[in-house]
């Protein structure tokens, strides 16, 4: 029994891995990761530079919400940071949501009404429906 020629195995794992990495669902998911993460550096400074400092100004304290914390006995818990991420996460949540479930979904409504509803009869079509209704009434 002969050996398998490697170079054959080689070129068929580099076709099937060069099919993999070039089909468009691939690049696809590699732009929306890039675009996912720049959209995430949008929100992280949406959160840190406009909102959070607008909570610091109605929310008593004379440092920014990052040096906010709680004092137990000796130890200091701090919470400012933490609430910048909470505010962060939930701006992106809805921001997802909003384009995901709402846009999205509608889009995909819209398209599966257009296909669900059937086209137009044919000018033949239409006459032989007429033929087809006489040859009932006879």
């Amino acid at each position: 029994m002969p050996l398998p020629d490697p170079t054959k195995h080689a070129a068929t794992l580099f076709e099937e891995f060069k099919n993999f990495a070039f089909k468009g669902n691939v690049i696809d998911l590699a732009v929306g990761v890039i675009i996912g993460g720049a959209f995430g550096k949008i929100v992280s400074s949406l959160v840190d530079n406009i909102i959070m400092p607008v909570v610091s100004v109605i929310m008593p304290g004379d440092a920014g919400y990052k040096d906010w914390a709680l004092k137990v006995g000796e130890k200091t818990i701090p919470y400012g940071a933490f609430l910048g991420d909470i505010v962060s996460f939930l701006i992106l949540a809805l921001a997802l949501f909003v384009f995901i479930v709402k846009f999205l979904g509608w889009i995909m409504k819209s398209k599966a009404a257009e296909a669900a509803a059937p086209p137009a009869p044919t000018k033949d079509q239409e006459l032989l429906t007429e033929i087809r209704d006489l040859l009932k009434n006879r």
